[in-house]
């Protein structure tokens, strides 16, 4: 996967990167996931310099909830600060397999070009 790299228009303006992640629990285990979700990920990206928000959504459907976990930044220098260098791999936490049905190895990253 490459880098976002911004565009000659998108240079003319901030520069905000997404970072984006999918998962999935079973339903049973979704509210209990959506906590440590905030103890852990939602946590640290918010305290990270550069971190620029965090947007957590959630659907169930039948015995299963999927989760995708956006996360905003100025740079990818911020994003590595949070996942380190190999900021494309997915940062799980000691926990994350006691609730995931599977470890998605990656994550994406896009350019933001239109924001509130």
């Amino acid at each position: 996967m490459n880098a976002p790299s911004p565009s000659s228009s998108a240079s003319k303006r901030a520069q905000l990167i997404a970072r984006v992640w999918h998962g999935v629990t079973p339903a049973a285990k979704a509210d209990a996931y959506t906590d440590y979700l905030e103890r852990t990920g939602a946590s640290e990206c918010r305290a990270t310099p550069g971190n620029r928000g965090v947007y957590v959504l959630r659907r169930t459907q039948g015995d299963e909830t999927e989760f995708t976990f956006i996360s905003l930044w100025e740079s990818l220098d911020a994003i590595r600060r949070f996942a380190g260098d190999d900021y494309e791999k997915a940062h799980y936490y000691p926990e994350d397999s006691d609730y995931l049905l599977d470890l998605e190895p990656f994550v994406l990253h896009y350019d933001v070009v239109a924001a509130p």
